[in-house]
């Protein structure tokens, strides 16, 4: 398989028959219908194409939904196209949101991001061998990303809704919250710090300090469920922390000439997010008319998470089978047991 190029690098699982035909309970609709056709190939994803790469890729059949759901993602916004294929090593972030979460043990909390779990792991690397053998986007052939990214393995978590003190992403975007939802970000970079002071002065200014001036694209704040409250508390929503970040992130006098470039240069390659140039770092526009997002995930501490680049989130909902309830009850208890001390 990987000399055939049909892999990502790691074994597979071999998609017989039988285990395709498995995977296929998951999806709820007949295998031979055609989900989306993909760029930049122009790729038929069908059902089973998707429940072969999913087989491949380690996942459950009731992952499924979440697949055919994160195809339609790739669909809907030609730029993903050019993102996958960037000299960027743009990689596509997955946030879950809603019960299908908690049905799959999408993980939420801590360790959000990391490997470990199944639903996490398996999901984000089926949906990258989709791209690699569907859309048909292969390293140095279509796929030009000069540094790489190892986001492109597996780069998904599921919304901390649980103990987010805010409506989740998906209700903020007309969705309800017993619905479930994927949406699809393609950040360049991902990166951690730990705020200046845990208040909500502490937090604002360690975001502001962080940012890059040569970003381009969209940003996502990534805020652990207690640094959330503590913005909460002070009297900020999540729109309120949106909007102060859009006003206030900008470069400051003397940059550029700091650096030995001339003042006024160009931060904004290729006009991602408005103007190009300037003091501001995020314009809404066209391509990005509200580049800036806040999501709540992870375990209780005061690390902060930045996402940067790509354009802003793409959501889809999730379209769950007649049978679901059956598929939850047989695949629910797939999860590690860990030795306690």
């Amino acid at each position: 398989f990987y000399q055939r190029g049909w892999t990502d690098g790691l074994p597979v699982v071999p998609p017989t028959e039988e285990a395709v035909a498995e995977m296929l309970t998951g999806a709820g609709r007949p295998a031979g219908t055609l989900i989306e056709k993909l760029e930049p190939r122009q790729g038929k994803a069908t059902v089973e194409r998707i429940a072969v790469n999913a087989v491949m890729a380690g996942c459950l059949p009731t992952h499924m939904p979440l697949l055919i759901a994160g195809v339609h993602a790739l669909a809907a916004n030609p730029v993903c196209g050019m993102m996958a294929a960037s000299t960027g090593s743009f990689a596509p972030f997955w946030l879950v949101n809603g019960p299908i979460a908690k049905d799959i043990n999408v993980r939420a909390t801590y360790g959000a991001t990391s490997p470990g779990d199944i639903a996490n792991a398996a999901f984000g690397r089926a949906m990258g061998l989709i791209t690699k053998n569907i859309r048909g986007i292969r390293k140095q052939v279509e796929d030009m990303g000069v540094l790489g990214n190892p986001g492109k393995y597996s780069w998904v978590a599921a919304e901390n809704e649980e103990n987010s003190p805010w409506e989740p992403f998906h209700v903020s975007r007309g969705f309800k919250k017993e619905e479930s939802a994927v949406s699809l970000m393609f950040p360049q970079s991902f990166q951690q710090m730990m705020p200046f002071y845990t208040d909500a002065k502490g937090i604002l200014a360690t975001v502001l300090g962080g940012l890059t001036p040569l970003r381009q694209g969209a940003f996502a704040l990534l805020l652990t469920p207690n640094n959330a409250r503590s913005l909460v508390d002070a009297g900020w929503s999540k729109q309120a922390v949106k909007d102060y970040i859009v006003e206030k992130a900008d470069v400051r006098e003397g940059y550029f000439t700091h650096l030995g470039l001339p003042e006024g240069v160009a931060f904004d390659r290729g006009n991602v997010t408005g103007p190009g140039s300037g003091p501001k770092l995020f314009y809404p526009g066209p391509r990005d008319r509200e580049p800036v997002q806040v999501f709540v995930l992870g375990g209780f501490g005061s690390w902060l998470g930045f996402l940067q680049g790509g354009p802003s989130p793409i959501i889809k909902k999730v379209e769950l089978p007649k049978n679901w309830a059956q598929l939850v009850k047989k695949y629910k208890n797939v999860a590690p047991t860990y030795a306690r001390y």
